[in-house]
């Protein structure tokens, strides 16, 4: 299979490369590196110095004999995506090519408007360039469980049956976001699910948890593979954060109660749930919907199983508990469903204490990289207008 990964640069995009490529599908990546400039702007980096794409391309073919066709550009620009679609014309299509950052889409008006023009209008133009030149092919689109915000009813996936006035019907289920990256998102599927109706396009939306882990079979075959690991407060994740945090004898920063569910996922079984949807594709003129995690905790519950871990690595870790920079619940009901990709042979990794005893000795490897001044949270969602103040 012909499979074009968009964002091919990134921490999942590369890794997902890779992995097509090791079983043997011809693959080519897109991106613009736009994220590493970002990177650079916010004076953030991973925690370790990673690769170009082009010296990551030479290194899998060096050590595989596996070849990645490399594109460098910016999917919203038409006449980039459509050379590329009609140079390559790829039978799936993987969509990691947006801004990814929440914290980073709240920063100010600018990045706000940053976020939405660049993953809404990018996703717009490969979907038209796909109507256009390759309307057979699959779309994997990377989705967030973040669309759905913390309903106090369980989350189904994508779809709810509901019965009103005598009539029942089968709806899209009600998104509530929570920044304004969440928010590009939901515009995300709305526009897709709208365009798989209208061309009768496939298209998967996979709405995923947050990612943990750096490790796959590829990655680990050689340095110059390797992937990225963030633990800064706009790019990094919770479970990055306590990790590096434990590392730089830091408190673990619980923000506010504790009591934030979401749903969570072995970088290998991202890996999985792309690879099982190329392999059994939507219908044409599908909108279809998976949940894409594994298990669900709560931050607090996040942060014990850290201290448990840097137990074990003879570290002594400790929680605090911290004012919550976001806007969110911090105790909710969570109960989301994730069947679709289970069904299809999804078999799941569990995060474990054992896995995360493995993250931080790999980062207490070079615990001077862990820069203290990037983790602690200074983006405030409810930041008050200049000359107002709290009463």
């Amino acid at each position: 299979m012909r499979i074009l990964i968009i964002g091919g640069d990134g921490y999942l995009g590369w890794p997902t490369a890779m992995h097509f490529a090791q079983r043997g599908h011809e693959v080519a990546v897109l991106d613009n590196m736009i994220k590493r400039r970002w990177e650079s702007e916010l004076g953030v980096a991973p925690l370790w110095p990673i690769a170009t794409l082009t010296e990551r391309a030479q290194a899998l073919r060096e050590t595989t004999d596996r070849e990645v066709e490399v594109f460098v550009g910016d999917v919203a620009d038409k006449s980039v995506v459509r050379g590329v679609l009609s140079r390559f014309l790829p039978e799936a299509i993987v969509h990691y090519g947006e801004q990814p950052s929440a914290p980073f889409s709240m920063i100010d008006a600018e990045h706000a408007i940053l976020s939405q023009a660049n993953n809404v209008l990018g996703t717009l133009q490969l979907a038209f360039a796909m109507h256009d030149i390759v309307p057979d092919a699959h779309l994997i689109k990377l989705g967030t469980m973040g669309e759905y915000g913390t309903p106090n009813i369980d989350i189904e996936e994508g779809y709810l049956e509901i019965e009103h006035n005598g009539r029942r019907d089968r709806l899209p289920f009600p998104k509530s976001p929570g920044s304004f990256y969440h928010l590009s998102k939901v515009h995300d599927s709305h526009n897709l699910m709208f365009a798989a109706k209208l061309w009768n396009l496939r298209i998967t939306d996979l709405n995923q948890g947050v990612v943990y882990g750096t490790t796959t079979d590829e990655t680990a075959m050689d340095p110059r593979l390797a992937t990225s690991f963030h633990y800064d407060e706009y790019f990094g994740t919770v479970i990055n954060r306590f990790v590096a945090q434990a590392v730089a004898g830091m408190p673990l920063t619980v923000y506010g109660a504790g009591g934030q569910k979401r749903g969570y996922l072995n970088i290998r079984d991202t890996l999985q749930c792309v690879e099982i949807a190329a392999m059994n594709p939507a219908s044409a003129g599908e909108f279809r919907v998976f949940n894409q995690f594994t298990e669900q905790f709560t931050i607090d519950e996040l942060a014990n199983l850290v201290v448990e871990a840097a137990a074990k690595q003879g570290i002594r870790a400790e929680k605090k508990s911290i004012p919550n920079p976001r806007m969110e619940l911090e105790n909710h009901h969570y109960n989301a469903r994730n069947s679709g990709l289970i069904a299809l042979g999804l078999q799941p990794h569990r995060l474990t204490v054992d896995v995360l005893a493995g993250m931080i000795a790999w980062a207490a490897q070079h615990p001077e990289r862990i820069s203290r001044d990037v983790i602690i949270p200074t983006v405030q969602w409810r930041k008050q207008p200049e000359g107002v103040r709290e009463a």
